[in-house]
């Protein structure tokens, strides 16, 4: 199979966002990390690469895209180790990041547990559900709807019945977990959990499974959810944060008018937060477009 040829990103070129992850031992990672500044050089956005696997979202034009992807799983530098990754694409207005980086980080998701690793060779794939069948089991009464994101993503947007953790940072989940796993258990609650796009629930749903509970999780996140289901709205209630330059975006996978300033409240973790976004407004107004 021939590799796309990617073209030349200029500023009137129409963006698309793409966003990916996967859960795979790496023997070495830093070669990983040089293959993959190789493979986004013509690209915007955020790659990061542990001994558990890679995550990243990017932003480019159509073509771009095309041809990172298929590099990402076909370029013989990789042996394989990212053939079957997915990924999700969404559309602009704003341009989603302005620099590309790749970084080397001990989790691509930091859950701060020891010997936590979300490259488990085991994990039973039929806790994954599919959004009709995760549709289906959200409207059962014995389930208890997890929100496995901070409370400034819930507060934007959620599914029906979805309960809000209250966590300002991932690493305090399990800490909510462990407070409520024998209350689920004892009220014979099934869990389903969900994130933005999967990789925080791949995560903690094998070490939660220690205590006992029956988790299922919405495989692909809300954002496959959303590319799934013509009529996600129909379970979902508001928008869907993302971690860019757009804010949010609705159950039509298209940039809402959603500014940070409406996102943040004024808690300690949230003002850094809301700071970190007003640095970013200061090159790239929410009202530009690529």
């Amino acid at each position: 199979m021939q590799t796309p040829q990617p073209t030349t990103l200029s500023s009137t070129t129409p963006l698309i966002h793409t966003s990916f992850y996967q859960f795979v031992p790496l023997a070495d990672p830093d070669a990983v990390v040089e293959v993959i500044r190789d493979l986004v050089t013509p690209l915007t956005g955020n790659v990061l690469v542990a001994e558990e696997g890679i995550s990243g979202a990017l932003a480019a034009s159509s073509s771009l895209l095309d041809a990172f992807e298929h590099a990402l799983r076909h370029d013989p530098r990789l042996n394989g180790l990212f053939s079957n990754i997915t990924f999700k694409r969404s559309a602009c207005t704003t341009r989603p990041f302005w620099k590309v980086r790749v970084h080397r980080k001990s989790e691509i998701v930091a859950l701060g547990l020891d010997g936590v690793t979300g490259a488990i060779p085991d994990r039973s794939s039929g806790q994954h559900l599919n959004p009709q069948a995760w549709r289906e089991l959200i409207a059962q009464d014995n389930v208890v709807v997890i929100d496995n994101r901070n409370s400034f993503e819930y507060r934007l947007g959620r599914f029906a019945n979805a309960i809000d953790p209250s966590v300002d940072n991932f690493r305090d989940f399990p800490d909510y977990v462990q407070a409520h796993a024998e209350q689920w258990k004892d009220e014979g609650k099934r869990v389903a959990m969900y994130c933005t796009g999967g990789i925080r629930c791949e995560k903690t749903s094998a070490w939660m499974q220690q205590f006992g509970l029956d988790v299922y999780q919405l495989d692909g996140g809300i954002l496959n959810y959303f590319q799934s289901l013509p009529d996600a709205d129909k379970d979902w209630q508001g928008e869907c944060f993302v971690f860019d330059n757009r804010i949010a975006i609705d159950t039509h996978l298209q940039e809402t008018k959603t500014t940070a300033d409406e996102v943040y409240n004024d808690s300690d973790d949230e003002a850094w937060r809301l700071e970190r976004a007003h640095r970013l407004d200061s090159v790239t107004p929410k009202s530009d477009t690529p």
